[in-house]
């Protein structure tokens, strides 16, 4: 049987959350604006964050987290008996509410099991049995992801704040000068952080040739660069650096791969600006509040846009997009190949002139 909804719908102060989280970066970095909409409304209000243990670097950062629990689980995978297992231990916490974030009806599983009086979440994948306030999404009404996070926080009949809460990560800056020292990285210039990477897929990647020709340009007057990533974006950002005159190359550095999520997170920080993909590293610095320059290609800004003050969102209207597709079903690339660097550029002269 269907539990019933606690009366009031809505959390009770003084009590535990558990927040099933998203499996990417972005999305998680997103979570945050609900994070701190539930602390506005319930300031002794313990949140604990149940997701992929590569997350927990990222939630050590947010300060309205008390606690990460590692999900041991994949996303497409049951694993019935490691869920249950789960669920048994967090009973003893004494949940008063868990927010389910992703739509699947695995998401859900260990609420219910974990027998949290109150579950909420979005309509999806058959989630009625596991759900008891189960919301019906009115997509627009609630164009943005954000959005779509944010109002779980609040009753159903609620309407969301007109100015909803920006992520903001909370960097270790006294790591920095190790950091830069471990890496070879110099303190006297500016520095342009690029992340040539999308883990989604090609179709989100601005060509390796133009982040080349933005490089230059930013070297030439008086920059450094550096080049921040996973291992799987190493040739990639590898492949910028080949591309610079061989007098350049030494004023940038390959990080992807080398870093850990923490210490990229904390390098971002002091940076002057940022020239991204819509990616995980986009808005881990929009969360930093860094001038941010964001390219898009197959996605749009219209449902995950960085979510700071000083940005400039670039994009090309194309007959064919956005398509939302990992690889660009026609084999061109034109949404990415035809926005120009000296487009970027210019936004970036806008963003942080020359003094």
């Amino acid at each position: 049987a269907v539990s019933p909804v606690p009366p009031g719908n809505c959390m009770v102060s003084g009590k535990k959350i558990l927040i099933i989280g998203p499996s990417w970066i972005g999305d998680m970095v997103m979570a945050q604006s609900l994070f701190i909409l539930l602390k506005q409304q319930f300031p002794d209000v313990q949140i604990h964050v149940l997701a992929p243990a590569w997350s927990r670097p990222l939630l050590a950062r947010m300060p309205e987290v008390e606690r990460a629990i590692d999900m041991p689980v994949g996303h497409g995978s049951l694993m019935w008996s490691v869920r249950r297992g789960i669920a048994r231990e967090l009973r003893a916490e004494g949940y008063s509410q868990a927010i389910v974030l992703p739509n699947s009806l695995k998401s859900a599983l260990i609420p219910w099991l974990a027998r949290i009086p109150m579950r909420t979440g979005w309509k999806g994948e058959m989630r009625y049995l596991l759900l008891n306030d189960l919301r019906h999404l009115d997509k627009q009404q609630y164009p943005l992801m954000v959005q779509r996070f944010d109002a779980l926080a609040l009753p159903r009949t609620a309407t969301l704040p007109d100015n909803l809460p920006k992520p903001d990560l909370h960097a270790k800056t006294d790591r920095v000068p190790a950091l830069r020292q471990q890496f070879g990285l110099q303190a006297n210039q500016n520095i342009l952080a690029l992340c040539p990477g999308a883990e989604f897929g090609p179709a989100k990647r601005w060509p390796e040739q133009h982040y080349t020709t933005v490089a230059a340009h930013q070297i030439a007057r008086g920059w450094q660069i550096w080049l921040l990533g996973s291992e799987k974006d190493r040739p990639v950002a590898q492949a910028i650096v080949d591309g610079l005159p061989e007098q350049q190359r030494g004023q940038c550095h390959n990080l992807a791969g080398k870093t850990s999520l923490d210490e990229a997170i904390d390098l971002l920080s002091t940076v002057d600006a940022v020239v991204s993909n819509d990616s995980g590293l986009m808005h881990i610095a929009a969360a930093l509040n860094r001038p941010l320059v964001v390219v898009y290609g197959s996605t749009s800004p219209a449902f995950t846009p960085p979510l700071n003050d000083e940005v400039a969102i670039l994009s090309i209207p194309v007959d064919c997009g956005p398509c939302f597709k990992r690889e660009c079903p026609l084999g061109h690339l034109k949404c990415l190949v035809e926005l120009y660097p000296e487009q970027v550029t210019a936004a970036l002269d806008r963003l942080v002139p020359a003094p």
